[in-house]
């Protein structure tokens, strides 16, 4: 699977959704253990500038992950079935795994700024 398909999925929203969808990319916890993008990130971006924001932040697996769970939000579940249903796997494994170890490192490193400022 290729960036494409997340291309054709977001081509398939009109310019409203396509804002909304960047908006819920925005909000915490769309996903467990995946991050919020950046407003700066999605203000001035295209459907091709979204899904490499997307994959660059997530990587593939949880780019799909939250394209899925982000269409279920806007009310448009007539596009999940263009894209697959489980995007884990080794790879989709390796990438949840690297974000929980991520969140790890900076909830450490915030514990680490408190105590530096006592």
């Amino acid at each position: 699977m290729t960036s494409e398909l997340l291309y054709n999925t977001l081509d398939d929203l009109d310019d409203e959704e396509l804002s909304i969808f960047q908006w819920f990319l925005q909000l915490p916890n769309n996903v467990q253990g995946l991050s919020a993008i950046k407003k700066s990130r999605l203000q001035t971006t295209n459907r091709c500038n979204t899904v490499d924001v997307m994959v660059q932040t997530y990587g593939f697996p949880g780019a799909v992950q939250v394209t899925r769970t982000v269409l279920e939000k806007i009310h448009r579940k007539d596009l999940l079935q263009s894209l697959p249903a489980n995007s884990s796997g080794p790879e989709g494994e390796s990438q949840e795994k690297n974000n929980m170890i991520l969140l790890q490192s900076e909830k450490c490193m915030m514990a680490l700024l408190q105590l530096d400022k006592m």
